[in-house]
Protein backbone atom coordinates (compact mmCIF):
# COMPACT_ATOMS: atom_id res chain seq x y z
CA UNK A 1 0.00 0.00 0.00
CA UNK A 2 2.84 2.38 0.85
CA UNK A 3 4.54 1.61 -2.46
CA UNK A 4 1.41 2.44 -4.47
CA UNK A 5 0.77 5.61 -2.47
CA UNK A 6 4.35 6.77 -3.05
CA UNK A 7 4.16 6.10 -6.79
CA UNK A 8 0.91 8.05 -7.07
CA UNK A 9 2.33 10.97 -5.04
CA UNK A 10 5.41 10.97 -7.29
CA UNK A 11 3.14 11.03 -10.39
CA UNK A 12 4.69 7.78 -11.58
CA UNK A 13 1.09 6.56 -11.63
CA UNK A 14 -1.20 9.34 -12.86
CA UNK A 15 -4.97 9.61 -12.84
CA UNK A 16 -6.51 6.76 -14.84
CA UNK A 17 -3.30 4.72 -14.96
CA UNK A 18 -3.72 0.97 -14.69
CA UNK A 19 -1.93 -0.60 -11.74
CA UNK A 20 0.33 -3.61 -12.29
CA UNK A 21 -1.55 -6.90 -12.40
CA UNK A 22 -1.96 -8.77 -9.13
CA UNK A 23 0.42 -11.48 -10.33
CA UNK A 24 2.98 -8.95 -11.63
CA UNK A 25 2.91 -6.90 -8.43
CA UNK A 26 3.28 -10.03 -6.32
CA UNK A 27 6.33 -11.13 -8.29
CA UNK A 28 7.88 -7.65 -8.19
CA UNK A 29 7.50 -7.25 -4.42
CA UNK A 30 8.12 -10.88 -3.48
CA UNK A 31 4.77 -11.35 -1.72
CA UNK A 32 1.78 -13.60 -2.22
CA UNK A 33 -1.03 -12.74 -4.61
CA UNK A 34 -3.47 -12.69 -1.69
CA UNK A 35 -1.38 -9.96 -0.05
CA UNK A 36 -1.60 -7.82 -3.20
CA UNK A 37 -5.35 -8.46 -3.47
CA UNK A 38 -5.87 -7.27 0.11
CA UNK A 39 -3.66 -4.21 -0.40
CA UNK A 40 -5.52 -3.24 -3.58
CA UNK A 41 -8.89 -3.72 -1.91
CA UNK A 42 -7.87 -1.54 1.04
CA UNK A 43 -6.64 1.19 -1.30
CA UNK A 44 -9.91 0.96 -3.23
CA UNK A 45 -11.84 1.32 0.04
CA UNK A 46 -9.87 4.52 0.71
CA UNK A 47 -10.85 5.82 -2.74
CA UNK A 48 -7.26 6.05 -3.95
CA UNK A 49 -7.78 3.40 -6.65
CA UNK A 50 -10.83 1.79 -8.19
CA UNK A 51 -11.58 -1.70 -9.52
CA UNK A 52 -12.96 -2.22 -13.01
CA UNK A 53 -14.59 -5.60 -13.54
CA UNK A 54 -12.55 -7.78 -15.85
CA UNK A 55 -9.95 -5.06 -16.40
CA UNK A 56 -8.01 -4.53 -13.20
CA UNK A 57 -7.32 -1.65 -10.81
CA UNK A 58 -6.86 1.98 -11.83
CA UNK A 59 -5.80 5.21 -10.13
CA UNK A 60 -8.88 7.19 -9.14
CA UNK A 61 -9.60 10.60 -10.59
CA UNK A 62 -8.81 12.28 -7.28
CA UNK A 63 -5.02 12.24 -6.76
CA UNK A 64 -3.15 13.74 -3.79
CA UNK A 65 -1.06 16.92 -4.13
CA UNK A 66 2.54 16.64 -5.28
CA UNK A 67 4.91 15.78 -2.42
CA UNK A 68 8.62 16.46 -2.98
CA UNK A 69 9.46 14.45 0.12
CA UNK A 70 7.77 11.38 -1.37
CA UNK A 71 9.66 11.88 -4.64
CA UNK A 72 13.12 11.84 -3.07
CA UNK A 73 15.22 9.26 -1.28
CA UNK A 74 14.12 8.35 2.23
CA UNK A 75 16.28 10.37 4.65
CA UNK A 76 16.08 10.97 8.36
CA UNK A 77 14.05 14.11 8.98
CA UNK A 78 16.89 15.86 10.79
CA UNK A 79 19.10 15.79 7.69
CA UNK A 80 16.58 15.83 4.84
CA UNK A 81 17.70 18.80 2.68
CA UNK A 82 14.28 20.42 2.57
CA UNK A 83 13.93 20.11 6.33
CA UNK A 84 17.48 21.43 6.87
CA UNK A 85 16.50 24.45 4.76
CA UNK A 86 13.40 24.97 6.89
CA UNK A 87 15.56 24.91 10.02
CA UNK A 88 18.10 27.38 8.67
CA UNK A 89 15.47 29.77 7.29
CA UNK A 90 13.38 29.72 10.48
CA UNK A 91 16.42 29.84 12.75
CA UNK A 92 16.43 32.01 15.86
CA UNK A 93 19.54 34.04 16.61
CA UNK A 94 20.72 31.33 19.01
CA UNK A 95 21.01 28.73 16.22
CA UNK A 96 24.41 28.44 14.53
CA UNK A 97 24.29 27.72 10.79
CA UNK A 98 27.69 26.55 9.51
CA UNK A 99 25.77 24.32 7.09
CA UNK A 100 23.76 27.08 5.39
CA UNK A 101 24.59 28.50 1.96
CA UNK A 102 24.53 32.27 2.49
CA UNK A 103 26.47 35.03 4.20
CA UNK A 104 25.47 36.46 7.61
CA UNK A 105 23.39 39.67 7.38
CA UNK A 106 26.26 41.61 8.97
CA UNK A 107 28.43 40.78 5.93
CA UNK A 108 25.91 42.29 3.48
CA UNK A 109 26.00 45.93 2.26
CA UNK A 110 23.17 47.34 4.35
CA UNK A 111 24.26 50.94 3.73
CA UNK A 112 24.04 50.39 -0.05
CA UNK A 113 20.63 48.74 0.30
CA UNK A 114 19.25 51.53 2.49
CA UNK A 115 20.46 54.13 0.01
CA UNK A 116 18.78 52.21 -2.84
CA UNK A 117 15.55 52.00 -0.84
CA UNK A 118 15.54 55.78 -0.34
CA UNK A 119 16.15 56.34 -4.04
CA UNK A 120 13.46 53.86 -5.08
CA UNK A 121 10.98 55.51 -2.72
CA UNK A 122 11.26 58.69 -4.83
CA UNK A 123 10.57 56.83 -8.10
CA UNK A 124 7.47 57.40 -10.21
CA UNK A 125 4.28 55.62 -9.19
CA UNK A 126 4.63 53.01 -11.93
CA UNK A 127 7.94 51.72 -10.56
CA UNK A 128 6.38 51.26 -7.11
CA UNK A 129 2.97 49.86 -7.98
CA UNK A 130 2.75 48.64 -11.58
CA UNK A 131 3.66 45.32 -13.22
CA UNK A 132 7.16 45.10 -14.65
CA UNK A 133 7.77 44.52 -18.39
CA UNK A 134 8.03 40.80 -19.29
CA UNK A 135 11.80 40.88 -19.83
CA UNK A 136 12.29 43.11 -16.83
CA UNK A 137 13.86 46.47 -15.95
CA UNK A 138 15.44 47.80 -19.19
CA UNK A 139 18.30 49.74 -17.57
CA UNK A 140 19.24 46.80 -15.35
CA UNK A 141 19.30 44.48 -18.38
CA UNK A 142 21.65 46.92 -20.16
CA UNK A 143 23.90 47.00 -17.10
CA UNK A 144 23.92 43.20 -16.84
CA UNK A 145 24.78 42.85 -20.53
CA UNK A 146 27.84 45.07 -19.96
CA UNK A 147 28.82 43.01 -16.92
CA UNK A 148 28.51 39.81 -18.97
CA UNK A 149 30.97 41.20 -21.53
CA UNK A 150 33.50 41.74 -18.74
CA UNK A 151 33.24 37.96 -18.13
CA UNK A 152 33.69 37.17 -21.83
CA UNK A 153 29.99 36.53 -22.54
CA UNK A 154 28.99 38.68 -25.53
CA UNK A 155 25.27 39.48 -25.26
CA UNK A 156 22.82 42.25 -26.00
CA UNK A 157 20.22 43.47 -23.46
CA UNK A 158 17.60 41.64 -25.54
CA UNK A 159 19.24 38.34 -24.50
CA UNK A 160 18.84 39.09 -20.79
CA UNK A 161 15.63 38.07 -19.00
CA UNK A 162 15.11 39.12 -15.39
CA UNK A 163 13.58 36.62 -12.97
CA UNK A 164 12.51 36.74 -9.34
CA UNK A 165 15.59 34.74 -8.21
CA UNK A 166 18.21 32.31 -9.42
CA UNK A 167 15.89 29.45 -8.44
CA UNK A 168 13.07 31.05 -10.45
CA UNK A 169 15.45 31.21 -13.43
CA UNK A 170 16.21 27.50 -13.14
CA UNK A 171 12.52 26.68 -12.76
CA UNK A 172 11.63 28.60 -15.93
CA UNK A 173 14.40 26.86 -17.86
CA UNK A 174 13.28 23.43 -16.69
CA UNK A 175 9.72 24.23 -17.79
CA UNK A 176 11.09 25.39 -21.14
CA UNK A 177 13.65 22.69 -21.88
CA UNK A 178 12.39 19.40 -20.43
CA UNK A 179 9.25 17.29 -20.13
CA UNK A 180 8.33 14.92 -17.28
CA UNK A 181 10.38 11.76 -17.67
CA UNK A 182 13.28 13.44 -19.48
CA UNK A 183 16.75 12.70 -18.12
CA UNK A 184 18.79 15.50 -16.56
CA UNK A 185 22.42 15.21 -15.45
CA UNK A 186 23.85 16.91 -12.37
CA UNK A 187 27.19 16.84 -10.60
CA UNK A 188 27.87 14.53 -7.68
CA UNK A 189 27.98 16.31 -5.30
CA UNK A 190 25.87 19.31 -6.34
CA UNK A 191 23.64 21.98 -4.79
CA UNK A 192 20.89 19.96 -3.11
CA UNK A 193 18.06 22.20 -4.34
CA UNK A 194 18.86 21.07 -7.90
CA UNK A 195 17.60 17.64 -6.78
CA UNK A 196 14.40 19.07 -5.27
CA UNK A 197 13.68 21.26 -8.30
CA UNK A 198 14.15 18.39 -10.76
CA UNK A 199 11.92 16.16 -8.66
CA UNK A 200 9.24 18.85 -8.86
CA UNK A 201 9.55 18.69 -12.66
CA UNK A 202 9.40 14.88 -12.49
CA UNK A 203 12.68 14.47 -14.35
CA UNK A 204 14.86 11.38 -14.25
CA UNK A 205 18.10 12.52 -12.63
CA UNK A 206 21.54 10.99 -13.14
CA UNK A 207 24.84 12.24 -11.77
CA UNK A 208 28.48 12.50 -12.79
CA UNK A 209 31.33 12.61 -10.23
CA UNK A 210 32.84 16.07 -9.79
CA UNK A 211 36.61 16.48 -9.57
CA UNK A 212 38.82 19.39 -8.55
CA UNK A 213 38.79 20.60 -12.20
CA UNK A 214 35.19 19.87 -13.17
CA UNK A 215 33.09 16.82 -14.04
CA UNK A 216 34.88 13.49 -14.52
CA UNK A 217 35.16 13.50 -18.32
CA UNK A 218 35.27 9.74 -18.80
CA UNK A 219 32.14 9.29 -16.73
CA UNK A 220 30.55 12.36 -18.37
CA UNK A 221 30.88 10.83 -21.83
CA UNK A 222 29.69 7.44 -20.61
CA UNK A 223 26.57 8.98 -19.04
CA UNK A 224 25.79 10.84 -22.26
CA UNK A 225 25.94 7.63 -24.27
CA UNK A 226 24.08 5.52 -21.72
CA UNK A 227 21.31 7.88 -20.57
CA UNK A 228 21.10 10.52 -23.34
CA UNK A 229 20.23 13.40 -20.97
CA UNK A 230 18.49 16.46 -22.38
CA UNK A 231 20.06 18.81 -19.87
CA UNK A 232 23.13 19.24 -17.63
CA UNK A 233 22.95 21.67 -14.68
CA UNK A 234 26.19 22.78 -13.06
CA UNK A 235 28.07 25.57 -11.29
CA UNK A 236 31.08 26.76 -13.23
CA UNK A 237 32.59 29.66 -11.31
CA UNK A 238 32.75 28.30 -7.75
CA UNK A 239 31.22 24.87 -7.40
CA UNK A 240 28.67 24.25 -4.67
CA UNK A 241 29.39 22.40 -2.38
CA UNK A 242 32.98 21.47 -3.26
CA UNK A 243 34.45 24.94 -3.84
CA UNK A 244 36.24 23.62 -6.96
CA UNK A 245 36.85 25.72 -10.07
CA UNK A 246 36.25 24.49 -13.61
CA UNK A 247 39.45 24.27 -15.68
CA UNK A 248 39.66 25.55 -19.25
CA UNK A 249 40.65 22.12 -20.58
CA UNK A 250 37.66 20.44 -18.92
CA UNK A 251 35.32 23.20 -20.07
CA UNK A 252 36.32 22.79 -23.73
CA UNK A 253 35.93 19.01 -23.56
CA UNK A 254 32.50 19.30 -21.92
CA UNK A 255 31.36 21.64 -24.69
CA UNK A 256 32.60 19.31 -27.44
CA UNK A 257 30.68 16.44 -25.87
CA UNK A 258 27.58 18.63 -25.49
CA UNK A 259 27.68 19.47 -29.19
CA UNK A 260 28.14 15.82 -30.18
CA UNK A 261 25.23 14.64 -28.02
CA UNK A 262 22.89 17.63 -28.45
CA UNK A 263 23.07 18.42 -24.76
CA UNK A 264 21.94 21.76 -23.35
CA UNK A 265 23.88 23.08 -20.35
CA UNK A 266 22.54 25.40 -17.67
CA UNK A 267 25.49 27.20 -16.11
CA UNK A 268 24.66 28.58 -12.66
CA UNK A 269 27.06 31.46 -12.03
CA UNK A 270 25.57 32.67 -8.75
CA UNK A 271 28.97 32.70 -7.01
CA UNK A 272 30.97 34.28 -9.86
CA UNK A 273 31.30 37.69 -8.18
CA UNK A 274 33.28 36.08 -5.36
CA UNK A 275 36.14 35.50 -7.82
CA UNK A 276 38.80 38.18 -8.18
CA UNK A 277 39.89 36.60 -11.46
CA UNK A 278 37.03 35.07 -13.52
CA UNK A 279 37.33 31.33 -14.01
CA UNK A 280 36.49 29.66 -17.35
CA UNK A 281 32.87 30.19 -18.32
CA UNK A 282 31.05 27.60 -20.43
CA UNK A 283 28.76 30.35 -21.78
CA UNK A 284 31.74 32.48 -22.81
CA UNK A 285 33.48 29.61 -24.63
CA UNK A 286 30.25 28.43 -26.24
CA UNK A 287 28.73 31.74 -27.30
CA UNK A 288 25.35 30.64 -25.88
CA UNK A 289 24.81 27.98 -28.53
CA UNK A 290 24.45 25.05 -26.14
CA UNK A 291 24.73 26.91 -22.83
CA UNK A 292 22.32 29.08 -20.87
CA UNK A 293 23.77 31.26 -18.11
CA UNK A 294 21.85 32.16 -14.94
CA UNK A 295 22.70 34.22 -11.89
CA UNK A 296 21.36 36.37 -9.07
CA UNK A 297 22.51 38.75 -6.34
CA UNK A 298 21.12 37.00 -3.27
CA UNK A 299 24.61 35.88 -2.17
CA UNK A 300 26.33 39.26 -2.55
CA UNK A 301 23.65 41.96 -2.10
CA UNK A 302 20.58 40.74 -0.27
CA UNK A 303 18.64 37.50 -0.04
CA UNK A 304 15.55 39.60 0.76
CA UNK A 305 15.69 41.41 -2.61
CA UNK A 306 14.72 38.65 -5.00
CA UNK A 307 16.21 39.27 -8.43
CA UNK A 308 17.87 36.83 -10.81
CA UNK A 309 18.50 36.64 -14.53
CA UNK A 310 18.80 34.34 -17.54
CA UNK A 311 21.19 34.97 -20.43
CA UNK A 312 20.35 32.90 -23.53
CA UNK A 313 20.13 32.96 -27.31
CA UNK A 314 17.64 35.63 -28.51
CA UNK A 315 14.84 33.30 -29.66
CA UNK A 316 14.95 31.44 -26.35
CA UNK A 317 14.81 34.66 -24.35
CA UNK A 318 11.65 35.71 -26.18
CA UNK A 319 10.00 32.33 -25.56
CA UNK A 320 11.06 32.38 -21.90
CA UNK A 321 9.50 35.82 -21.51
CA UNK A 322 6.18 34.33 -22.69
CA UNK A 323 6.58 31.52 -20.17
CA UNK A 324 7.36 34.03 -17.44
CA UNK A 325 4.08 35.83 -18.17
CA UNK A 326 2.21 32.55 -17.93
CA UNK A 327 3.76 31.58 -14.59
CA UNK A 328 4.46 34.86 -12.75
CA UNK A 329 3.11 37.59 -15.05
CA UNK A 330 5.26 40.67 -14.50
CA UNK A 331 7.90 39.74 -11.95
CA UNK A 332 9.25 41.94 -9.18
CA UNK A 333 9.87 45.36 -10.70
CA UNK A 334 10.64 46.91 -7.33
CA UNK A 335 13.39 44.38 -6.61
CA UNK A 336 14.91 45.04 -10.04
CA UNK A 337 14.79 48.78 -9.33
CA UNK A 338 16.66 48.27 -6.06
CA UNK A 339 19.30 46.02 -7.65
CA UNK A 340 19.83 48.54 -10.44
CA UNK A 341 20.50 51.36 -7.98
CA UNK A 342 22.85 49.14 -5.95
CA UNK A 343 24.86 48.13 -9.02
CA UNK A 344 25.09 51.32 -11.04
CA UNK A 345 27.75 53.14 -9.00
CA UNK A 346 31.04 52.03 -7.49
CA UNK A 347 29.57 50.97 -4.15
CA UNK A 348 28.87 47.41 -5.26
CA UNK A 349 32.38 46.94 -6.67
CA UNK A 350 33.93 48.15 -3.41
CA UNK A 351 31.62 45.92 -1.39
CA UNK A 352 32.50 42.83 -3.45
CA UNK A 353 36.22 43.62 -3.19
CA UNK A 354 35.91 43.75 0.59
CA UNK A 355 33.89 40.52 0.61
CA UNK A 356 36.56 38.70 -1.37
CA UNK A 357 39.26 39.91 1.01
CA UNK A 358 37.25 39.00 4.09
CA UNK A 359 36.50 35.51 2.79
CA UNK A 360 40.14 34.98 1.80
CA UNK A 361 41.25 36.01 5.28
CA UNK A 362 38.65 33.68 6.86
CA UNK A 363 39.26 30.58 4.72
CA UNK A 364 42.68 29.61 6.12
CA UNK A 365 41.87 29.99 9.84
CA UNK A 366 38.58 28.06 9.55
CA UNK A 367 40.29 25.25 7.60
CA UNK A 368 43.07 25.11 10.21
CA UNK A 369 40.63 24.89 13.12
CA UNK A 370 38.70 22.11 11.39
CA UNK A 371 41.90 20.21 10.65
CA UNK A 372 42.86 20.20 14.33
CA UNK A 373 39.66 18.17 14.85
CA UNK A 374 40.52 15.74 12.05
CA UNK A 375 38.04 17.38 9.64
CA UNK A 376 39.99 17.73 6.39
CA UNK A 377 39.18 20.02 3.43
CA UNK A 378 38.90 18.11 0.14
CA UNK A 379 40.64 21.05 -1.58
CA UNK A 380 41.51 24.60 -0.57
CA UNK A 381 39.23 26.69 -2.81
CA UNK A 382 40.57 29.68 -4.68
CA UNK A 383 37.59 31.80 -3.59
CA UNK A 384 34.10 31.63 -2.15
CA UNK A 385 32.58 30.60 1.16
CA UNK A 386 32.51 26.78 1.11
CA UNK A 387 34.80 24.09 2.46
CA UNK A 388 33.94 20.50 1.45
CA UNK A 389 35.44 18.42 4.24
CA UNK A 390 35.94 14.74 5.03
CA UNK A 391 35.35 13.56 8.58
CA UNK A 392 37.66 11.35 10.64
CA UNK A 393 37.50 7.67 9.71
CA UNK A 394 34.41 5.96 11.05
CA UNK A 395 32.38 9.12 11.68
CA UNK A 396 29.03 9.30 9.89
CA UNK A 397 27.99 12.79 8.78
CA UNK A 398 24.29 12.09 9.32
CA UNK A 399 24.83 10.97 12.91
CA UNK A 400 27.02 14.01 13.56
CA UNK A 401 24.43 16.37 12.03
CA UNK A 402 21.66 14.87 14.16
CA UNK A 403 23.72 15.24 17.32
CA UNK A 404 24.72 18.80 16.40
CA UNK A 405 21.10 19.80 15.82
CA UNK A 406 20.38 18.89 19.43
CA UNK A 407 23.09 21.45 20.29
CA UNK A 408 21.40 24.17 18.14
CA UNK A 409 23.87 23.79 15.27
CA UNK A 410 22.72 23.14 11.69
CA UNK A 411 25.26 21.13 9.69
CA UNK A 412 25.10 20.09 6.03
CA UNK A 413 25.92 16.35 5.71
CA UNK A 414 27.43 15.29 2.42
CA UNK A 415 24.70 12.96 1.21
CA UNK A 416 22.15 15.76 0.89
CA UNK A 417 24.34 16.92 -2.02
CA UNK A 418 24.99 13.45 -3.47
CA UNK A 419 22.53 11.64 -5.74
CA UNK A 420 24.60 8.45 -5.44
CA UNK A 421 24.66 8.78 -1.63
CA UNK A 422 28.44 8.39 -1.74
CA UNK A 423 29.35 11.36 0.49
CA UNK A 424 28.36 9.93 3.85
CA UNK A 425 31.65 10.98 5.45
CA UNK A 426 31.59 14.61 4.20
CA UNK A 427 30.25 17.91 5.50
CA UNK A 428 29.97 21.29 3.78
CA UNK A 429 31.06 24.21 5.95
CA UNK A 430 30.23 27.85 5.26
CA UNK A 431 33.32 29.67 6.52
CA UNK A 432 31.42 32.94 7.02
CA UNK A 433 29.05 31.14 9.40
CA UNK A 434 31.82 29.22 11.24
CA UNK A 435 33.43 31.87 13.42
CA UNK A 436 31.84 30.96 16.76
CA UNK A 437 34.24 29.20 19.16
CA UNK A 438 31.38 27.12 20.52
CA UNK A 439 31.05 25.38 17.15
CA UNK A 440 34.52 23.84 17.50
CA UNK A 441 34.04 22.92 21.17
CA UNK A 442 30.79 21.12 20.32
CA UNK A 443 32.29 19.39 17.29
CA UNK A 444 35.29 18.20 19.33
CA UNK A 445 32.99 16.71 21.95
CA UNK A 446 30.60 15.12 19.45
CA UNK A 447 33.38 13.58 17.36
CA UNK A 448 34.42 11.61 20.45
CA UNK A 449 30.93 10.23 21.01
CA UNK A 450 29.27 9.85 17.57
Amino acid sequence: MSDIRQRISARQLSTGSRLPSIRGQAQTMGVSKSTVVEAYERLAAEGLIQARRGSGFYVSSSTPPLSLVDLGPRLDREIDPLWVSHQALNAPDTLMKPGCGWLPPSWMPQDILRKALRTAARAEAGALADYAPPQGHALLRQLLARRMKDSGIEVSPAQVLLTDSGTHALDLLCRFLIEPGDTVMVDDPCYFNFHALLRAHRAEVVSVPYTAEGPDLVCFERMLKQHRPRLYITNSAIHNPSGATLSAVTAHRVLRLAEQHRLTIIEDGIFSDFEARPSPSLAAFDGLQHVVHVGSFSKTLSAAVRCGFIVARPEWTAALADLKIATSFGGSGLSAELVYHMLKDGGYRRHVDSLRLRLAQTMGPVAARLQTLGITPWIMPEAGMFLWCSLPEGVDAVALARAALAENIVLAPGNIFSLSQSAGSFLRFNIAQSGDDRLYHVLERLLQTV
